[in-house]
């Protein structure tokens, strides 16, 4: 498997030698350049002299995306803005974006870190990558671009929708990649369908790089058995880079951190304590190579597990486990904690029901509860009443089998429910109107 750099690849003595290093330089960094950090480290009782190990940032103070809304638009920057060469800013839906800022240097790293990921995912410079990812505030295309264009790959800047045209670029241009959300890349399969293109047969792709947002492993299979190709998924956030945090090689044994530009840790999302490897909680993350906006300890609020024993590929950095779900989208239903993943990973594992679901959340008394409408596969279901009670007992029983909830069911009409050119809304939160 190839390589794109020989930091990947470093001992882990050497990697946390580094890591140590670029820690001190950052911590010294902020203190000096960032009067919010300053105090919030002295309310700490903790100065960047005090971390003598990398054992010791856990007295270091978190960071979440509050402060980043405190300090808005530029508080947390720890350039002047002369030194900014470009801005992102985060896709929240509510309040005040989360700005972000990156000088010529951090825009050297992010090139590198997407470098890394896309050959882990197997892209080489004989590859032609189409990005279906909008092109605009949001990192997530920009980042790709650059990194793929190191490696010299060819890219196609589609951006997200058109959803027709994609499809007809894909066939003339050739695209042997395709880049975006694995619920759109679903959509685009089920599009060159209806076109009457054979996504395997009369298309080249070979890879697909996905990310921002989550999926299962029965994603994943959708998204082979759809197109043909060899998915691999990527992570990352605006706060902390953008695309670049870390990606799956072909040994798919969880997402490679680049550990000589970002330190993670996990802790418990209660107790802010730092627990063992191995051990499932919130991940923390403090880049430690960023100049623009290098954020310290940084609560993702995603939910994983690292992994360091040695990867049949030759990297030597932690892997990070699939996401199985974020601390503020955990749902109890009828008193059991549920993540949206996991039951998507229910889902996508029964046959007649196709790849799109949406999930209404309830209030019944102080517990939430939940509807899920799911589209069937085929049409001819929804005359037979037998084969529909069939697949609603199906779903209803491996929901409670495997995750121990009981839902409301309602199957629908194939190709129903709303498409998404980004970021699938899985969940539609009707709590407050139950209130």
């Amino acid at each position: 498997m190839k390589i794109w750099s020989d930091k990947e690849k470093m001992s882990r003595d050497e990697l946390r030698k580094l890591q140590f290093k670029r820690l001190k330089k950052t911590l010294n960094h902020v203190y000096e350049n960032v009067p919010y950090y300053h105090e919030k480290f002295k309310a700490a009782g903790v100065k960047p002299v005090d971390i003598r190990t990398l054992e010791d940032m856990r007295l270091l103070p978190l960071t979440t995306k509050e402060d980043l809304r405190k300090n808005y638009p530029f508080g947390l920057f720890a350039m002047p803005k002369n030194k900014i060469v470009r801005y992102h800013a985060s896709s929240g839906t509510t309040g005040k974006p989360t700005v972000v800022g990156y000088t010529k240097h951090d825009m050297k790293v992010w090139r590198e870190v997407i470098a890394r990921i896309a050959t882990m995912g197997g892209v080489t410079a004989d590859d032609t990558a189409q990005i279906t990812f909008g092109f605009g505030l949001f990192t997530g295309a920009f980042g790709l671009q650059q990194g793929l264009e190191k490696i010299g790959a060819g890219v196609i800047p589609m951006s997200a929708g058109n959803t027709q045209k994609q499809i007809m670029i894909m066939q003339d241009f050739q695209s042997t990649v395709l880049i975006g959300t694995p619920s759109y890349a679903l959509h685009l399969a089920e599009a060159a369908q209806e076109m009457g293109i054979d996504p395997k047969e009369e298309l080249f792709l070979k890879y697909g790089l996905f990310g921002g947002e989550g999926s299962t492993e029965e994603m994943r299979a959708k998204l082979n058995e759809a197109w043909g190709i060899t998915a691999t998924e990527n992570y990352g956030m605006s706060e902390l880079i953008g695309p670049g945090v870390s990606g799956e090689c072909l040994a798919f044994k969880g997402m490679h951190i680049n550990e000589d530009h970002f330190i993670a840790e996990i802790i418990d999302p209660e107790t802010l304590e730092v627990l063992p490897e191995g051990a499932v909680g919130e991940l923390v993350i403090t880049p430690i190579t960023k100049e623009g906006l290098p954020l310290i300890r940084y609560r993702t609020k995603d939910i994983t597990r690292l992994d360091t024993t040695p990867c049949d590929c030759g990297r030597t950095s932690a892997r990070m486990a699939k996401i199985t779900g974020r601390t503020d989208d955990m749902l109890i239903i009828g008193g059991v904690n549920v993540f949206p993943s996991q039951i998507e990973g229910v889902l996508l594992g029964i046959k007649g029901i196709g790849s799109n679901y949406q999930i209404r959340v309830l209030k019944k008394g102080y517990l939430d509860r939940i509807e899920i409408d799911v589209e069937v596969v085929n049409q001819d279901l929804l005359v037979s009443v037998t084969l529909l009670d069939q697949l609603y007992k199906e779903i209803q029983t491996k929901l409670h089998t495997i995750l121990g909830i009981h839902a409301g069911i309602h199957l629908v009409e194939p190709k129903s429910l709303v498409r998404s050119e980004g970021k699938a809304k899985r969940v539609i939160d009707l709590r407050s109107e139950d209130l």
